[in-house]
């Protein structure tokens, strides 16, 4: 297994008791995949506290957040071949090295530019970490019923820590500064490494022979950070700067250069002229129900993550409230995931994938609208329609998506299908935050820019329900 994969295995209901879980294996892979969902919205709150601490522009604040999503993004296919090749455990306990010594340089950070290279050397740490702890937690529970319990915790983590970052930053900042955000990683990890080397099973990699696919990689890298770096450049220098246009077409010119080279290699290994796969086997987008869901994927993130960076520089900059407090009013929307997440897998299991999401996705695009009603004296309880529809809209969208993805494909593909969509997801955090960054910083006013970055949203996650109403018309007319 190469990708994240959260799709539950069912049991069947005449499955005998359930025994207890081993919990060694499942608490240190869950504190893993707990720091990288915490970092994704920790840093939101404590954005203000930075630019006044390093002096940092708008461009450098979105790098602060977006170097974290767009490294993730171009390296999480990569972590999952490098577990393959290397052993999951080794690469497991790499990424957790990597995120705590980013992080420590975060802390550390005296300048804008050394954090957001210690926020970019965590993306590389979470994309090593995230695959390989799931392979592992597999390997770890190898019988079906506890496999899918352990699989089921471990998911719910994610929704736990995303919760949790706006407070949790909010306290933190409040408390200490800005800098114990990235310092508090440090000794999770600590706790983490030798907990690894004494509960996890150290499972054979699988194919250490793998021939990987470094020309896809590096395009990957290029495509993506040059459309980011473009789109947070553009807060600074406009849309029609050079540097702004360069990056743009750099980053064309190598998301160009992945397909056309990915297309070629999987041709070739399909043909069993080469015995290096493809790092994003593009035959796979000939799926409907696969290339729509990815780009839900994109659309998804892009939406609601970008809102959420704005909603925070809303709330602390237009309202005056400090990080806390910020992080106690965000509470509403990131904490819906506690209850949208199982209520999705619910109804998944009872209407198919596709209902949900299309559903999910028209709520939230509703939702983005109630930040029409922001303004500078705007009363709380008017936002939180907005805050309450967007955060029970994307955790109830990711597991019927992931379940629709996976669906799609063989089931020997189901890893690469399932990592392939998180790719986009972190895709849409990148260019979400970039994006509507850049809007709120060049449009008349702050709120002004708010307003048009809703709208964005809102259009993202109608387009996304009509995707998965159209790929549920198909599913339908090629069922048997």
């Amino acid at each position: 297994m190469n990708a994240v994969d959260t799709a539950l295995p069912r049991v069947p209901a005449s499955a005998p008791a359930a025994t207890p879980l081993a919990l060694g294996p499942l608490v240190v892979l869950s504190l893993g995949y707990f720091l990288v969902m915490l970092d994704v919205t920790v840093v939101t709150v404590a954005v203000p506290e930075v630019r006044q601490s390093l002096g940092a522009g708008p461009t450098g604040l979105q790098w602060v957040v977006d170097g974290y999503s767009t490294v993730f993004a171009a390296l999480l296919l990569l972590g999952g071949g490098l577990g393959e090749r290397l052993g999951h455990r080794r690469v497991f306990m790499a990424g957790l090295t990597l995120f705590a010594a980013a992080s420590a340089l975060c802390a550390l950070a005296g300048t804008t530019g050394v954090l957001i290279a210690g926020r970019m050397s965590q993306g590389a740490g979470a994309a090593l970490l995230v695959p390989t702890s799931l392979a592992l937690l597999a390997g770890a529970y190898p019988q079906r019923s506890a496999k899918a319990r352990a699989l089921g915790l471990w998911a719910a983590v994610a929704g736990v820590a995303f919760a949790a970052g706006p407070v949790v930053g909010g306290f933190l900042v409040a408390g200490l500064s800005w800098r114990a955000v990235f310092w508090i990683n440090v000794p999770v990890v600590a706790l983490a490494l030798p907990l690894t080397t004494r509960y996890v099973p150290r499972p054979a990699a699988s194919d250490r022979t793998r021939r990987m696919d470094p020309i896809g990689q590096v395009c990957a890298v290029v495509g993506l950070t040059g459309i980011a770096g473009a789109l947070n450049q553009a807060a600074s220098s406009g849309w029609t700067s050079p540097t702004v246009l360069l990056g743009f077409l750099v980053g064309a010119a190598g998301l160009a250069a992945l397909v056309a080279a990915e297309y070629r290699l999987d041709m070739r290994f399909r043909g069993g002229l080469t015995a290096r796969p493809p790092m994003l086997p593009l035959l796979l987008f000939r799926n409907l129900g696969f290339s729509a869901t990815a780009v839900i994927g994109i659309l998804l993130n892009l939406g609601y993550y970008g809102i959420l960076y704005l909603s925070t520089l809303y709330f602390q900059e237009q309202r005056g409230y400090d990080a806390l407090t910020t992080g106690l009013l965000l509470l509403p929307s990131v904490c819906m995931a506690l209850v949208a997440a199982p209520l999705s897998g619910r109804l998944t299991a009872r209407y198919g994938p596709y209902w949900p999401m299309a559903a999910a996705l028209a709520l939230g695009s509703a939702g983005f609208l109630g930040w029409l009603a922001a303004g500078p004296d705007s009363p709380y309880p008017a936002l939180l329609f907005a805050l309450v529809a967007t955060g029970l809209a994307t955790p109830m969208t990711v597991p019927a998506a992931t379940a629709a993805v996976i669906e799609s494909v063989p089931a020997d593909r189901a890893g690469t299908a399932s990592a392939v969509f998180n790719v986009a997801r972190q895709i849409g955090n990148a260019v979400g935050v970039a994006l509507f960054g850049t809007l709120m910083a060049t449009s008349s006013s702050p709120t002004a820019g708010l307003h048009l970055s809703a709208v964005i949203a809102s259009i993202a996650f109608l387009l996304g329900s009509v995707l998965a109403l159209t790929a549920r018309r198909q599913h339908v007319a090629v069922a048997p």
